[in-house]
């Protein structure tokens, strides 16, 4: 056999198999129908391809039953009052699509929506906003790298046309990641626009090629690693009386918390105490006294979001859960601070316009409102629920009148302490 065949029979079929490959990732046929049960079964997932891909969650976005409940951890921690629960067993005229998992915060949200932007045009939203993600440098790396979506930045990038100071936020924003940084072609068009310069039509038509690539691979794989949580629902709505009464519901509620918290003095899950708190119990008394959440860079991550929300016309409900106050007490997170994070998230909201607002900040002390350290229960769960339920009676946003103010993108305004708010 010749060189020339021996070297072909040994990288054919690799240039053969990259062809085929190239092929499929190019082409713009669609390879998987997003259906009914799978939009069902995505929407209580949490899955990071969900949260990182736009083929389901946007297909979901046209159902109108379909609401985007924007969060973190929360979400996951699914019992008989959980939102998705509820909604189901009270045959609500809407969904949860449940966006956001532990490690989510205001940078990934403001992509995951402004991917839906044409869906997501005049209607509502719920945004469970934690004060524990306003921490001095915001998201961690490690967290953004894990939700952090290529096709949706490049989209986004696309998009710019005459570029803004939220835009030139943005970008500089993501070229302090490595992950993102990494990516040549992506670092060369977040400088364009950092600098406030349109991109070049040959680094537009290098970003049209990246998406097309990149929504292939979410047809292919979007669908990959969504966990159902069905069974998790059915076994909460089994638990429910047949008819809504709050107070049936808080009565059980109760109930339910002082089963499920004998172990400890914290009202915490028996499950999570065992194994996330009793093995360092001794180590956390007063660690976290130094904790604040007042001045962060998290402030002006989560205005991206509002000029995204005003942008597209939409209403949203905004909760801010508490602390679970007996834990509090125990690790020394101030409460005083706290109240203080409060202060400055309301006046960012209520000066801008958003003016539907659930603060449960001082809740933080009530019975089995909190199902663990920082999460909301069963208790929580129906407080929430008894604003949700009425703002979502209507699923379609009435006109507002926001008024955003650029200044919310400073270092001054993610520094300023809030006793300094007039």
């Amino acid at each position: 056999m010749s060189f020339k065949k021996k070297l072909f029979a040994t990288i054919g079929p690799l240039c053969l198999a990259l062809l085929i490959l190239g092929g499929i990732f190019l082409s713009p046929l669609k390879f998987r129908k997003v259906d009914s049960t799978l939009t069902a079964t995505a929407a209580n997932s949490m899955a990071v391809n969900v949260i990182k891909g736009d083929i389901i969650k946007n297909e979901a976005m046209k159902d109108p039953r379909y609401v985007p409940f924007f969060g973190s951890s929360e979400f996951s921690r699914f019992n008989a009052f959980h939102p998705s629960v509820l909604a189901e067993q009270y045959n609500r005229n809407y969904r949860p699509f449940l966006l956001g998992a532990a490690g989510t915060q205001s940078l990934s949200q403001f992509f995951m929506l402004e991917s839906m932007a044409k869906e997501m045009h005049g209607k509502k939203a719920v945004f469970v906003i934690s004060p524990q993600w306003f921490v001095k440098g915001g998201v961690s790396k490690e967290m953004f790298s894990l939700y952090f979506s290529p096709l949706q930045t490049y989209r986004w990038a696309v998009k710019t046309v005459k570029t803004d100071e939220m835009e030139r936020y943005t970008a500089k924003r993501l070229l302090r990641f490595k992950n993102v940084a990494s990516d040549a072609t992506l670092k060369a068009v977040l400088q364009q626009i950092a600098e406030g310069k349109e991109l070049s039509i040959t680094q537009k038509k290098m970003c049209q090629l990246k998406i097309n690539m990149l929504s292939r691979e979410d047809e292919l794989f979007g669908h990959v690693g969504i966990i159902d949580h069905d069974s998790k629902i059915m076994k909460g709505m089994r638990t429910l009386p047949a008819t809504y009464d709050f107070h049936k519901l808080d009565q059980l509620a109760y109930n339910t918390g002082q089963e499920k918290t004998k172990t400890n003095p914290y009202q915490i899950t028996d499950k999570f105490y065992k194994k996330r708190i009793a093995p360092v119990e001794g180590t956390l008394k007063g660690a976290q006294e130094d904790f604040d959440y007042r001045q962060s860079v998290e402030f002006s991550d989560f205005q991206l979001f509002l000029n995204e929300v005003a942008k597209l016309k939409m209403d949203v409900l905004f909760v801010i859960p508490p602390v679970n106050e007996r834990w509090s007490d125990y690790t020394g997170l101030s409460t005083k601070m706290l109240d203080e994070f409060s202060l400055k998230i309301n006046h960012q909201l209520k000066n801008q316009g958003f003016k539907n607002i659930l603060d449960l900040t001082e809740r933080r002390g009530e019975d089995y409102f909190m199902e663990d350290t920082i999460h909301i229960g069963w208790r929580g769960w129906l407080e929430m629920d008894k604003a949700v339920a009425p703002f979502l009676k209507d699923v379609q946003a009435k006109p507002i009148n926001y008024q955003l103010n650029d200044d919310y993108y400073s270092k001054e305004w993610q520094n300023m302490k809030p006793t300094n708010l007039n």
